[in-house]
């Protein structure tokens, strides 16, 4: 065998579908956690100094926060080991290698193992939807408050008296309503949208939202790459037994 074909053959050995899944989950989970934890940073810093100036009122909202920004740290940690742990899993267990290795043999533990890493995959894949669906609530608020601000700069609104536009947060549960000032309006309003941290935060918001939504994406190939997998494993085991006889 020539090295071109021996090239050939290994490169037949690759799970490309657990490969592309783990670049996807890496840089979905990169991006989320990385500007999710800014952006947590900046939301406080608004809130502060312009929502919320005695610290008591939002003082819960702050260990909130902390405490996200501690599990960003987890979840990023858990999703690097994760994703090498399934890349390995579709390294081992898919057609190609097995066809690689003619003595390759099925064990229960085996099979345990790869029915177990389907039915986590599943699992986190419905947790992220929900991370997917609670990333987009600041987008929105955002969102709002941005648009507030772009029509009251608008030359078309034709607005008399532009103070009476207000953007209350507390409306939100963010804060509690005895919390001073709790909302902002007018020019104040427009000034908070010229800040450096409101500007940053709703770009990393959207950011951090979209790469939840791409690891939503890579964990349905790894399910479908797992699913697969698994149903590999366990065909060839009848296969074993159907020989042995």
């Amino acid at each position: 065998m020539g090295c071109f074909e021996c090239c050939i053959k290994c490169l037949g050995g690759v799970p490309y579908a657990s490969l592309v899944a783990t670049i996807l989950c890496f840089s979905g989970v990169a991006l989320f956690c990385g500007c999710g934890h800014v952006a947590l940073t900046g939301t406080l810093t608004i809130l502060e100094n312009h929502f919320s100036k005695v610290t008591s009122d939002h003082a819960m909202l702050t260990d909130v926060i902390q405490l996200m920004q501690y599990v960003i740290y987890g979840i990023a940690s858990f999703f690097f080991l994760y994703g090498i742990i399934l890349l390995a899993e579709g390294f081992y267990t898919t057609s190609a290698v097995k066809e690689l290795h003619s003595e390759f043999k099925t064990t229960i533990c085996g099979r345990c193992i790869s029915g177990m890493f389907v039915f986590l995959t599943y699992i986190l894949g419905i947790a992220w939807l929900g991370v997917f669906g609670f990333s987009a609530v600041p987008v929105f608020l955002f969102y709002n408050m941005w648009s507030t601000c772009t029509a009251m700069r608008s030359p078309v609104a034709n607005l008399t008296n532009v103070d009476t536009i207000c953007v209350d947060v507390r409306q939100y549960g963010i804060i509690p309503w005895n919390a001073s000032p709790g909302k902002a309006c007018g020019s104040t309003l427009g000034d908070i949208c010229n800040t450096s941290e409101f500007y940053l935060s709703y770009h990393l918001y959207i950011i951090a939202c979209a790469g939840a939504g791409a690891t939503v994406i890579a964990l349905l190939i790894y399910m479908m790459a797992t699913t697969y997998n698994f149903a590999v494993l366990k065909f060839k085991s009848r296969e074993d037994c159907c020989t042995k006889f």
